[in-house]
């Protein structure tokens, strides 16, 4: 008897999002997207500014609802905020009067795990995101790179099936994201949890994830591409950009957000236009 197939990780169908903006005016973000992440996939979504990509992850947590069509996280609807599923933001949401620990441990605390458990299971979770030592720490005593270590650290203690990131190393120097980038992939392999990874950078896109997915410039964005990444696991990020493939793939990718950049570009200087005209 064959076995039945286990719906993906994450499933957007036909989904449109509309906002209104301050003006009253309605903005179409995304129209008819579909997007299927399976089962431990890393997928990067790269597209120009403003083309909706982390409104499709504010969609996929719950945060926001579709205008149309649906969302689904293991073959279940969202309607809430989604139960699994872990959000490392930009801007990192540690809170600034905790502790190192206790940032970590929050998680479990709130979800009844008796209180010794959580600080046990978030000291090892301090130690494998390499900051032992800095448990009782307050956050405006860590480096940039530190506090993306906490948030790490925040997010995996829950063992989350689905994690989605928004740019969340952006705002860190080249050499501590890719450092970074790497203690990521170390950390996923260990539970290989799905994950939709946005980023502006193709490179970092490339050498993370399984899958890049291009955006079309918005409003009304939709999916313009979708590319494999065949290259070895276990990879070294600033070793993997020096392979043969990895520059053919990102030749192909470029070929097809490179248009849609520009498209955004266009759209850009001549709103601005409009407003020294106006």
């Amino acid at each position: 008897m064959r076995a039945e197939k286990s719906p993906p990780a994450i499933e957007l169908r036909r989904v449109t999002k509309r906002f209104t903006t301050d003006s009253g005016a309605p903005y179409t973000a995304l129209r008819d997207l579909d997007l299927t992440v399976d089962e431990g996939e890393f997928c990067a979504v790269v597209g120009p500014t403003g083309c909706g990509k982390s409104t499709t992850l504010t969609l996929v947590s719950g945060l926001e609802r579709p205008s149309a069509g649906s969302v689904a996280v293991h073959g279940r609807p969202v309607d809430g905020i989604t139960p699994g599923v872990g959000f490392m933001f930009q801007t990192d949401a540690i809170l600034p009067w905790k502790s190192v620990v206790d940032n970590v441990s929050a998680g479990p605390r709130f979800r009844g795990v008796p209180k010794k458990e959580a600080l046990e299971s978030a000291r090892d979770w301090i130690r494998r995101v390499g900051l032992a030592g800095f448990e009782d720490r307050f956050p405006h005593q860590l480096s940039g790179g530190m506090r993306k270590r906490v948030a790490l650290a925040q997010n995996l203690i829950n063992e989350p099936r689905v994690i989605l990131m928004d740019e969340p190393f952006s705002a860190l120097d080249v050499q501590t994201r890719a450092k970074m980038s790497d203690e990521l992939l170390a950390l996923w392999d260990l539970t290989r949890p799905a994950v939709v990874f946005v980023t502006h950078d193709l490179e970092e896109a490339i050498a993370l994830a399984d899958t890049v997915v291009v955006l079309t410039a918005g409003p009304a964005a939709t999916i313009k591409a979708r590319f494999r990444v065949d290259l070895p696991r276990p990879r070294v990020v600033q070793e993997i950009r020096f392979d043969p493939r990895f520059l053919d793939i990102y030749h192909q990718i470029w070929d097809a957000l490179r248009t849609e950049v520009d498209i955004a570009y266009s759209q850009s200087t001549r709103l601005d236009d409009d407003r020294r005209a106006s």
